[in-house]
């Protein structure tokens, strides 16, 4: 490994806003740019994140690079994917500045991270992302669907949200990312962040929210979108009952029970009482229907219901 950077390589605020007038850089609402500004918190999502010095991580949205260059200092690798033309292309070169020693160690992934389904190099072990509030959990599931050597997550994100991904069953919050989130890893909420470590200031607050891979997959014969067809029919009218939340899922109100009770599941309970254990096997209980043309892809995965 090379040598340790110097303690000066972080960005401090100065530093945020001189490279963002440089770059005529103004951060946006439509894709939830907030920069971080403060270099111990990013050092302490590093350490919440347990990088290990053989990890390779994947981050998303580096922005202007304050938490990419916190990684760069104990990860093995470093893999930044960054969707905005002006921040990718100005990136690698923050990255020599500051941090020439490790500039070697780094890659920029031009592109949507939504339509990302390979990088360069090894495969990543982590994930440690501050994500934009707006597409949060859609990125979050893909990239934990696209890449199951990712080990361990931790991504910074909106307060509610992080709430909901680590609610559990019974929660108010609990709704289609607690269980989407769940079917991957083990979820949990692992501190808050306050709004003036962020330029400009969010209105909202931070959390962070820890996700551990399970290792084993959810026990069942449904296919993952089987299952998440379920979640999402389930929460689409959550204060209905299943027998009746799941009747256009199932054909009928009367399949959904049929169905339900097979799962040893009662028709009258509500989905947010449910683990993704039980939503997997109601889907394997699901009776086949003439001309069943229900597409159960992952379009609704961004949904906080």
């Amino acid at each position: 490994m090379s040598s340790t950077p110097s303690p000066d390589a972080l960005l401090g605020p100065a530093d945020v806003r001189e490279l963002a007038a440089a770059l005529g850089v103004r951060p946006t609402k439509q894709r939830g740019q907030n920069f971080v500004i403060d270099a111990n918190t990013v050092r302490r999502i590093v350490r919440t994140a347990e990088v290990r010095p053989d990890d390779v991580v994947v981050e998303v949205g580096p922005g202007l690079g304050s938490l990419t260059l916190a990684l760069l200092e104990v990860a093995d690798r470093v893999t930044a994917v960054e969707i905005d033309d002006v921040l990718a292309s100005a990136l690698p070169a923050t990255i020599a500045a500051r941090m020439p020693e490790r500039a070697g160690r780094f890659a920029l992934v031009h592109s949507d991270a939504m339509h990302v389904t390979e990088l360069p190099g090894p495969a990543p072990t982590a994930l440690v992302a501050n994500l934009p509030y707006n597409v949060a959990v859609p990125v979050l599931l893909h990239m934990l669907d696209t890449f199951p050597g990712i080990e361990r997550t931790l991504v910074m994100v909106q307060s509610e949200v992080a709430d909901r991904l680590a609610a559990a069953p019974g929660s108010k919050v609990y709704g289609v990312p607690s269980v989407k989130a769940n079917w991957y890893a083990e979820v949990k909420r692992a501190g808050a962040i306050g709004r003036n470590v962020f330029w400009p200031a969010p209105n909202v607050d931070s959390g962070l929210v820890a996700l551990t891979r399970r290792t084993e997959p959810v026990k069942t014969t449904a296919s993952k979108s089987e299952v998440f067809a379920v979640v999402d029919a389930a929460f689409a009218q959550r204060r209905k009952t299943l027998r009746a939340a799941l009747a256009g899922w199932a054909g009928s109100a009367a399949a959904a029970e049929a169905a339900l009770v097979a799962a040893g599941v009662s028709p009258q309970a509500r989905g947010e009482s449910l683990t993704v254990e039980e939503f997997a096997r109601i889907a394997e209980n699901r009776q086949a229907r003439p001309a069943d043309s229900t597409d159960s892809s992952d379009t609704e995965e961004s949904g906080l219901q």
